[in-house]
């Protein structure tokens, strides 16, 4: 009997949780730190506070140990996004970042590979109010991997 039957690794989706908190400074910012391998299966944002109306592009982008950064989606424009508006990713590394304000929005397609490091928000401008919080879905790929709060 191998290591992996007598370890099983739980494939159950598990949660973490972002508390709101505003945008950062026209930087990338580590929102969540990755322990080992994981699949990503659904990172929702929510605005939490209204953007001030400060031009501003956001991104996701997994931040490896080992190698170079990978975008998760590409930039979305945010300037005056109100309270309830909905983030999402497709799973498709080249689409890019989903928005909706309805209450409503297509969950995440496709589960995405993320390594040992964090994954952050990019913001190319400094919103002084707008605030978000993000909830990250992940199966560990590994026994000991695992997501937390940056």
């Amino acid at each position: 009997m191998g290591w992996l039957s007598r370890n099983p690794v739980k494939t159950q989706p598990r949660i973490v949780e972002r508390s709101s908190a505003v945008l950062p400074a026209s930087t990338e910012t580590p929102y969540f730190t990755v322990v080992g391998r994981v699949l990503i299966t659904q990172l929702v944002g929510e605005v939490t506070v209204i953007f001030d109306g400060t031009v501003n592009s956001i991104k996701l982008i997994a931040n490896p140990t080992v190698g170079d950064d990978v975008d998760l989606c590409t930039a979305l424009v945010v300037t005056d996004d109100v309270v309830g508006t909905f983030y999402n990713i497709t799973g498709t590394i080249t689409d890019a970042m989903l928005v909706a304000t309805s209450g409503a929005l297509t969950s995440q397609a496709d589960a995405i590979l993320v390594a040992d490091g964090t994954i952050d928000l990019d913001a190319t401008a400094t919103d002084t109010t707008g605030s978000t919080k993000w909830v990250l879905h992940y199966i560990p790929l590994d026994p000991n991997s695992s997501v937390v709060v940056a």
